[in-house]
């Protein structure tokens, strides 16, 4: 009897990511947990996170992780960034908001508290502080020339100007980032998320581009050694004639000379001595050697 070893399915590659640098959305997702972390703290918000702190955030496909919930759309002045709240985060946080700040089980048991309208407005509320940081994250990593500018008299967008409107859920293949957010005095874990539409995730993209050109640049030059260029001489022969043989010299005059190895100078100090050698009609210096 033969068993069969069972191999996990071929990874399908995806023609649409080809070329793009999806391998460096860690750098992204790094730098909006920072910016998450700190917008919480910021004392407009704290009265809503004062009890929470960011523990991941992670980019995923829509169809490696499937999301529950209802979603809401804000418009970001580039796209639209759809959002999703976890309702037991919710909970928490309208506990944390409105209630005594505990964690009491019964308060934040998802599924027998009753939906209520201040707890649909919390979450537009999160949702407008969430997004808004997500989109100057966006904003700040583009280059200057393809950042979106304000017409003419129109402020800047804000984070209160970002005007939520119901949102289906988003389709498969999105990229959905996943924030992990932790109670600090229970430890629970919990989860929101952000799905881009694509044309700001080619924003997020092309950032990312920025920034691996700019570390191509930013690598460290070679040293000064082999970066700076000197001008040797070769110099190839030398013969000392009677002054007198020389005013006698003509036209067609052939001095003889012996060609050893030829000196080699930088302006006028001897480095090297080197073989004279020909090449393809060219004479060249080989078999360099330190000058005593």
């Amino acid at each position: 009897m033969t068993t069969t070893k069972q191999t996990a399915p071929p990874q399908v590659l995806d023609p649409c990511l080809l070329g793009r640098p999806v391998h460096l959305l860690h750098i992204f997702a790094a730098q909006l947990r920072d910016d998450l972390a700190q917008s919480m703290r910021l004392n407009m918000n704290r009265r809503y996170w004062g009890g929470f702190q960011v523990e991941d955030v992670t980019f995923e496909r829509l169809e490696d992780r499937e999301t529950r919930g209802r979603w809401l759309s804000f418009a970001a002045p580039a796209g639209q960034i759809a959002f999703s709240l976890e309702r037991k985060v919710l909970l928490s946080v309208l506990n944390f908001r409105y209630g005594s700040g505990k964690t009491d089980a019964a308060a934040l048991d998802e599924n027998t508290v009753k939906v209520t309208a201040t707890e649909e407005r919390l979450a537009v509320v999160l949702g407008q502080q969430l997004a808004g940081t997500l989109a100057g994250r966006i904003e700040l990593n583009l280059p200057v020339l393809d950042k979106p500018a304000p017409a003419e008299g129109e402020p800047e967008a804000v984070d209160s100007e970002f005007k939520p409107a119901p949102g289906s859920h988003p389709p498969k293949g999105s990229w959905v980032i996943t924030v992990t957010v932790a109670d600090i005095r229970s430890g629970a874990t919990g989860q929101y998320w952000f799905a881009l539409d694509k044309t700001l995730m080619a924003s997020v993209l092309r950032g990312l581009l920025r920034d691996r050109d700019a570390g191509k640049k930013s690598q460290p030059a070679a040293p000064l050694a082999q970066r700076l260029q000197v001008g040797l001489v070769g110099r190839l022969a030398s013969k000392e004639v009677p002054l007198g043989s020389l005013y006698d010299l003509q036209v067609g005059d052939v001095i003889p000379i012996s060609l050893n190895r030829a000196d080699v100078l930088l302006e006028d100090s001897r480095l090297f001595t080197a073989a004279v050698t020909e090449h393809k009609g060219k004479l060249c210096l080989t078999s360099f050697e330190d000058a005593e």
